[in-house]
């Protein structure tokens, strides 16, 4: 760690790909969400002001970069606003990265964080691009959640499960699919 409470790429990857399991981050708990708010906040808001080319010098290093803007707020942040401010420097970072071929240069067990982004998007064009990306990489979990998520954003236009942390309305019929055994996500 640096002085100033900065992880280096490395330790981000280390920390969620090695010393964390697939069930932590799907099932995460309020001791982990503050584990990963303590270790990695610093980060966090560094990242989110910049992404400096430390963090795009490696396919490893660009892998990084997403998971402290996409994955940790939803950690860090659970259940604010906060949780979704850095989505859209994510989905930037990466763009760039797959306009590098980086998702293809790391592990295969890794890859899918690449393309999180695009499913935690509320934007239709970018539910499209996630179903392909996912298609594409043949995990059939992964790409079960993938057009889940788009079926949600094509029918409601955003993510209703989100409605209350971003201040937003409900519609009658998003009120409806909440009220359903496990909506959301």
């Amino acid at each position: 760690m640096q002085d100033d409470g900065m992880r280096r790429p490395e330790e981000v990857v280390g920390y969620w790909c090695e010393t964390l399991t697939a069930k932590d981050w799907w099932q995460s708990t309020p001791d982990l969400d503050a584990r990963v708010f303590s270790r990695f906040c610093a980060t966090h808001r560094a990242l989110s002001r910049a992404v400096t080319p430390e963090w795009r010098e490696s396919p490893e290093a660009r892998l990084a970069a997403i998971i402290v803007l996409d994955q940790f707020p939803r950690n860090m942040y659970r259940a604010s606003p906060m949780a979704f401010a850095t989505d859209w420097i994510a989905r930037r970072e990466a763009r760039l990265a797959l306009e590098a071929g980086a998702d293809k240069l790391v592990d295969y067990g890794r890859r899918h964080f690449f393309y999180m982004p695009f499913e935690h998007s509320e934007d239709l064009a970018d539910q499209d691009l996630s179903v392909a990306l996912f298609e594409a990489h043949g995990d059939e979990m992964y790409l079960d959640y993938a057009i889940r998520h788009r079926e949600v954003v094509a029918e409601y236009g955003r993510f209703p499960h989100r409605n209350a942390f971003l201040g937003r309305v409900s519609t009658r019929e998003e009120e409806a699919y909440l009220a359903e055994p496990g909506a959301g996500f």
